[in-house]
């Protein structure tokens, strides 16, 4: 039975300090959900009598049965889908030299909306990036908004979150740092290399002024055609998916 104290646990980590006390996060949904059940531990998970009769064999530490009325007051989704479930944080390994010199990571400098975190850890994930480096005050990644927008991905995708000042100061010599601004080379004439970073700033404010400090490599996004009246800047996640779409299409023709 879902009692009152664990519909309270359960809608409490809606905020990022409880997550952050318990070591957890949501999911919802059968897609997400079951997305996520092979990767992390899943500390309790709360279905429909449907659900549950179509997974017999869930691998999870306690099950519950729940009513549409339970559902509609744990959920954090405007129409509540069949499940929710608790599962463990990962705990990320720290983020090596060896990694840079040889992938190509996100980082991220402020980006607050959660669905471009989501987003954005969702086309990291497609383009095979594994890893994302967040400052201090980017979206948490696994509040239930970004959990939901990322469709699993987050399972395959490493986030860490630290100073990036310290960070980027404390980067391997060599490494190439690539960010996006208006007086950048026009990404789609510059020979990009396979690893590095590509730093993306906040929706409103761009990449910070200390950031800009270790940008070495300089981009643009050009709009078509050149010099015509346009928008006055791209989604921070559209202009990711421009930039690895450029990355990865280069190295796919280098390595014909």
């Amino acid at each position: 039975m879902l009692t009152k104290n664990k519909i309270k646990y359960i809608t409490s980590l809606a905020k990022k300090k409880f997550r952050d006390e318990e070591g957890v996060f949501l999911a919802e949904g059968a897609k997400v959900v079951g997305d996520i059940l092979p990767y992390f531990r899943c500390l309790m998970l709360c279905g429909t009598k449907e659900y549950l009769s179509q997974h017999p064999e869930l691998k999870v530490d306690e099950i519950f049965e729940i009513s549409e009325a339970e559902l509609q007051k744990c959920s954090q989704l405007k129409t509540p889908r069949d499940v929710i479930a608790v599962f463990r944080q990962p705990t990320p390994t720290p983020l090596s030299g060896e990694v840079m010199r040889e992938e190509l990571c996100i980082v991220l400098d402020g980006v607050q909306d959660p669905g471009n975190l989501g987003t954005i850890i969702r086309l990291a994930d497609w383009f095979g990036i594994h890893h994302i480096i967040c400052s201090e005050d980017t979206a948490d990644a696994f509040a239930p908004k970004v959990i939901q927008a990322t469709m699993g991905a987050i399972t395959r995708v490493a986030l860490h979150y630290t100073n990036l000042t310290r960070f980027l100061s404390s980067i391997p010599q060599g490494i190439p740092v690539y960010g996006t601004f208006l007086e950048g080379e026009n990404i789609y004439g510059k020979t990009l290399s396979p690893n590095g970073l590509l730093i993306m700033g906040n929706e409103g404010n761009g990449i910070r002024p200390e950031t800009q400090a270790y940008i070495n490599q300089k981009l643009f996004i050009p709009p078509h055609p050149a010099g015509c009246e346009t928008s006055e800047s791209l989604n921070v996640a559209i202009a990711t998916a421009i930039c690895c779409a450029e990355f990865r299409r280069q190295l796919h023709c280098q390595t014909r």
